[in-house]
């Protein structure tokens, strides 16, 4: 009786504007405020979902070129485990057999260095949980992860469960990834050349990257990157991929102090 009474009386304060409403949790998100573990795992399920479109032709695609490279089967599967990371599992096969082991690593490594940045963008939302969480979540986090819970953390509820949500994204892409690597493994030879799926790897970033743009400064670093990226395709070692990272983030950082000293 007391506690409602008490809401009652908070509530009237409220409308007479002595005291300020409490800020109401973000739109998109507002479901989420008090969500359960289960709860913020199947969102970030369903967060996942419509990016498979993507995933899954990338995943028959480097199942075929891991065979064509002339990878035993079971090293092609089991890459997409230990690596999991499309682009450097593209890059290890291409260079397989022509390129020492040494030159393999490295170039394998840099190509990955871009998960390094999406760690340190959201490692902010995680600082407090333990490592076995921290490390989970690292293994797990990938361009379509990340592009699909980043949303979530930045703009949703400070919920204690919301590790579950980049959880639910990860597990979902991880699987999705292991059943289309095998499935390349197992018909990706018999796929028409004519049905160009070497398209969707390009095409996936794409549509990651797009959606997301909605300041001067996002734009700006997309643009520049893209840039960069087309102009240093000659680089040894896949070091545009680097180069344009490095430049868009610059070219973003320099457009938001801009505009912060216009206002």
């Amino acid at each position: 009786m007391r506690e409602t009474d008490s809401r009652a009386a908070q509530a009237d304060l409220v409308e007479s504007g002595e005291v300020a409403a409490p800020p109401a949790p973000a739109g998109a998100w507002a479901s989420l405020a008090a969500a359960s573990a289960r709860a913020e795992f199947l969102a970030g399920v369903r967060a996942e979902l419509p990016l498979l479109l993507g995933v899954i032709p990338f995943g028959l695609i480097f199942g075929a070129i891991g065979l064509a490279a002339g990878l035993p089967a079971w090293a092609v599967v089991a890459m997409s485990s230990v690596v999991f990371g499309g682009s450097s599992q593209v890059v290890f096969a291409q260079l397989w057999g022509v390129a020492p082991p040494s030159v393999i690593t490295a170039t394998v490594g840099v190509v990955n260095l871009r998960h390094a940045l999406y760690s340190a963008s959201l490692a902010q939302w995680f600082a407090d949980l333990p490592w076995r969480w921290k490390l989970t979540l690292a293994y797990l986090l990938t361009d379509e992860a990340y592009v699909a819970a980043v949303g979530r953390l930045r703009d949703g509820p400070a919920s204690p469960h919301r590790h579950w949500f980049l959880f639910g994204t990860g597990v979902t892409l991880w699987s999705t990834w292991q059943l289309s690597t095998l499935a390349g493994v197992l018909v990706g030879a018999a796929i028409p050349a004519s049905w160009s799926l070497g398209f969707s790897i390009p095409l996936t970033f794409i549509a990651l990257v797009v959606p997301a743009l909605h300041r001067r400064s996002e734009i700006v670093a997309a643009l520049v990157a893209a840039s960069v990226a087309i102009l240093a395709q000659d680089l040894p070692h896949r070091l545009w991929i680097i180069a344009a990272a490095a430049a868009g983030i610059l070219a973003g950082v320099l457009t938001q102090a801009f505009e912060e000293r216009r206002r």
